[in-house]
């Protein structure tokens, strides 16, 4: 049977010593001044900027990275909660998984999938519009190459029955191009 075309964004699974993903999140501020929308599983990155309590403020990421986190809620303001992501130009706060060393699955968009020669390589999203119906994001893995400084890294196929390789696959990814990581670790 093929796989589904069901994007999701990111998704944590583990970190990189195999334990299971703990929920640590961070907060972080989105100013009224952004038009995009927000969903779970849309990678953010960092704008430079703050609100006025010094929270730093982040915008969705674009399809080259780098990425600060993935959304994985909303902080409750009357808005986010009842609708279940972010909508254009609202002032909100989002909650994000930044673990650089976390491994997340990843829906495939390239037409082949991933095969075995694509484990190791690095790869480009694809930026996707969040479904307001599921409250998911659009984001799949797009080109993948040896470019050091494309914002995923491919793991592997995600073991699960019905996940095979070809259009549609879900994908083990690290996050390489972190505005979180530590310069000398080399993401």
């Amino acid at each position: 049977m093929p796989n589904q075309n069901t994007p999701f964004g990111l998704r944590p699974l583990r970190d990189a010593a195999s334990g299971p993903h703990n929920g640590g999140l961070e907060m972080f501020y989105v100013p009224a001044t952004d038009g995009t929308a927000l969903y779970i599983g849309d990678p953010v990155a960092k704008t430079g900027e703050a609100d006025a309590a010094g929270t730093a403020a982040v915008i969705r990421a674009v399809a080259a990275g780098p990425i600060t986190g993935v959304v994985q809620g909303f902080v409750p303001d009357g808005t986010t909660n009842m609708v279940g992501y972010r909508a254009a130009n609202t002032a909100a706060y989002v909650l994000c998984a930044t673990d650089p060393e976390a491994v997340y699955e990843i829906q495939d968009s390239v037409a082949g999938g991933t095969v075995a020669a694509d484990v190791g390589m690095n790869a480009l999203m694809v930026v996707g519009t969040g479904n307001a119906y599921t409250k998911r994001s659009g984001f799949t893995l797009g080109v993948k190459a040896a470019t050091a400084t494309h914002p995923l890294k491919i793991m592997g196929l995600v073991p699960r029955v019905g996940n095979e390789i070809g259009q549609y696959d879900k994908v083990l990814v690290k996050i390489n191009f972190s505005t979180e990581a530590h310069a000398s670790l080399g993401y």
